[in-house]
This record gives structure tokens, C-alpha cells and sequence, in this order.
């Protein structure tokens, strides 16, 4: 079956930076489009960032203001997402997805 297993959160100081990863299982990864979401505490799920199944297309919410890039490695099944400058408002877990599943997710503290 599908499955996502998300790593490389952690606290973090504002301005700090961190790379998410993620491993895909159960699927043909290199033609799907990938997906990055957060939660943030009291908050609903929302979309970070996607590529497409071949990585030359990426798209970012508003939010990221040029501060996330979003990579595969499709010979890995392999999904990333690399936070830089992080904020406070940044605190949340974060998932990835497709097929409207989602993994356990991975906490990102960011904090002083």
C-alpha cells in the first residue's frame, strides 16, 4: 500500500534551517506529482509545496517567500524540502502526500 515516512524535523532557532525527507513506498514514485503540507498548532492542514513527477516544476505557497525548495530523487523514491530562514510561524508538522495519503508526519519547532 501507499506509504510516506517523513523525517529531519527538529527545534530550530528563528533564521535556522532544516531538510525535510520523506520515503515513498507502494506507488510508480517518478510519475507522481509530490506535495509537502504543514499543521500548525490550532490550525488546518495546509499546502507548503509540490513538484511534478519528473521535478522540473515546483510550486510554493505565498508563505514560503522563497525560503523552501522542494527536491526529489526519483531513483530513491525520495521527496525533500529545504527550510531556510526559518520563523516561529514555521512550527508545525509536516507531512508529505499524494493520493490523499500522508505519512506520521515530522515536528518543526522553530523557537527562541
Amino acid at each position: 500500500q501507499v506509504k510516506f515516512v517523513e523525517s529531519g524535523g527538529g527545534w530550530v532557532l528563528p533564521g535556522g534551517s532544516l531538510t525535510l525527507s520523506c520515503a515513498a513506498s507502494g506507488f510508480t514514485f517518478s510519475q507522481y506529482i509530490m506535495h509537502w503540507y504543514r499543521q500548525r498548532p490550532g490550525k488546518g492542514r495546509e499546502l507548503v509545496a509540490l513538484i511534478s513527477s519528473g521535478g522540473s516544476t515546483t510550486n510554493y505557497a505565498d508563505f514560503v517567500e522563497g525560503r523552501f525548495i522542494i527536491s526529489r530523487d526519483n531513483t530513491k523514491n525520495m521527496t525533500y524540502l529545504q527550510m531556510n530562514d526559518l520563523k516561529p510561524e514555521d512550527t508545525a508538522t509536516y507531512y508529505c502526500s499524494q493520493f490523499h495519503v500522508y505519512g506520521q508526519g515530522t515536528q518543526v519547532t522553530v523557537s527562541s
